[in-house]
């Protein structure tokens, strides 16, 4: 699933493409349950003649303001891609929505699983107003993690993957940042000192900028708005590497399910337990 800097590097992408500023004047849907709200007709009805105004990102969902105040929210889930086409050109198979734009081309919804959901609503916040902090935010601090975590007695990765407790990380920056800061996956989110909540804070940050910079982590299905993969991939210290030698010490990266996910860690840099 595209987590943060995916989701990130398409709206960057959309603003590059010069998406602001273009009107939407046909909506065609392909698969009904890809639009989640409002109904089709109303969905056709309200969305045609409003322009893009900004496109922003929160958490794991594309956010397009609208001029008629409403707001177009897209979350690509498993293997959705958006992308700009000439409306002349043949589609791809499995598109599930399209919007046409005054300029000609058409900005397309491709999603061969159909989970990716798009939302039309004049109150964003009924649907990311419970979504925790940005963890590239610059108003969120050390400080504030710590007293996130402080409170909280689940293990640390199924605390980073619900998106109520801070918004946008998924399995891959998950492992990749525990790896960073030398935690086990299993460790309970209030036994962390404030050094290793502030090594987690810094991990995060870290490995979040890391795949920004490199336009996202291309394992599956992911691609820019432009159709290439991301760079990220190859950058990766656990995340897959099961049987691969730890960056740090050499021993074999293991795999193991934390909360029915699997997991990545380095057994000997992150040793269960509290204190580890």
């Amino acid at each position: 699933m595209p987590e943060l800097p995916e989701v990130e590097t398409v709206a960057r992408d959309l603003r590059r493409a010069h998406l602001p500023g273009q009107t939407f004047t046909g909506v065609h849907l392909f698969w009904a349950r890809t639009v989640a709200c409002p109904d089709e007709t109303s969905f056709r009805a309200r969305l045609t003649g409003q322009t893009v105004e900004t496109v922003t990102r929160r958490g794991k969902f594309l956010r397009l303001d609208l001029s008629g105040a409403e707001t177009l929210l897209i979350h690509l889930r498993m293997t959705g891609r958006l992308y700009l086409a000439p409306a002349s050109e043949a589609a791809m198979p499995h598109l599930r929505l399209s919007f046409d734009l005054g300029d000609g081309r058409q900005l397309r919804f491709h999603d061969m699983r159909k989970f990716g959901r798009v939302y039309l609503t004049a109150d964003p916040d009924s649907i990311l107003g419970k979504l925790g902090p940005e963890p590239l935010d610059e108003t969120f601090r050390v400080d504030d993690l710590q007293n996130l975590l402080a409170g909280r007695k689940m293990m640390l990765k199924p605390l980073l993957l619900d998106q109520r407790f801070i918004a946008g990380i998924g399995n891959i920056y998950a492992d990749e940042a525990l790896f960073l800061a030398g935690l086990h996956p299993q460790r309970h989110a209030n036994t962390l000192s404030p050094d290793e909540g502030a090594a987690l804070f810094h991990a995060l940050r870290r490995v979040l900028t890391l795949a920004l910079e490199n336009r996202g982590t291309t394992l599956d299905d992911y691609r820019t708005v432009t159709g290439k993969p991301g760079e990220n991939q190859d950058s990766l210290l656990v995340f897959r590497q099961t049987g691969q030698p730890c960056p740090r010490c050499g021993r074999p990266i293991e795999r193991l399910v934390v909360g029915g996910r699997g997991t990545h860690i380095c057994p000997h840099c992150q040793p269960p337990g509290e204190g580890g």
